[in-house]
């Protein structure tokens, strides 16, 4: 398998396993809090929350990784948005129906559930900066500039000096 030649795909993919693992924390957190505020309610409210915070923000950088794929085909640049509009689409489709069926359940503890959501937000903006803080990116990656052939260079003008 050639390595993909995107400079963003490394990060998106350390992204979304810095992202899993902190979830996991989360997890156990809005689930403890849960549980001690509004019981088993609460417990379910608060790791419900926290996995629909991660999915929809992970559909997100999967849609981008999935579309990084066609990089440097012809149409890339046209795939690349539809894919990524058609995942945000998704994830407004399953937001609208998850609200809809979720929103007269009883055992949905409102604000433990709206509380664990918002964490989960919060956490993956978190990740997602200290990732993009620690990786090392060029400032211009993913182009490749023309070389000039030494046939065309000025009489005199070697490859080391400055043409000016």
């Amino acid at each position: 398998m050639t390595p993909n030649p995107v400079s963003s795909t490394p990060i998106l993919r350390r992204t979304l396993v810095w992202s899993a693992v902190s979830a996991l924390l989360l997890a156990v957190i809005a689930g403890g809090v849960g549980f001690a505020v509004a019981g088993t309610d609460g417990l379910l409210s608060g790791l419900l929350g926290v996995l629909l915070s991660v999915v929809f923000l992970g559909i997100t950088a999967g849609s981008i990784l999935f579309a990084n794929r066609w990089f440097g085909d012809p149409i890339y640049v046209q795939l690349f948005f539809a894919i990524v509009l058609g995942g945000w689409l998704l994830k407004l489709g399953i937001f609208v129906v998850v609200m809809i069926v979720l929103g007269g359940q009883p055992w949905i503890a409102p604000m433990v559930f709206f509380l664990s959501i918002v964490a989960g937000v919060v956490m993956s903006l978190v990740v997602d900066v200290i990732v993009l803080t620690r990786t090392r990116l060029p400032n211009v990656s993913d182009v490749s500039l023309p070389t000039q052939a030494p046939e065309d260079r000025a009489p005199g003008q070697g490859a080391d000096e400055d043409p000016r």
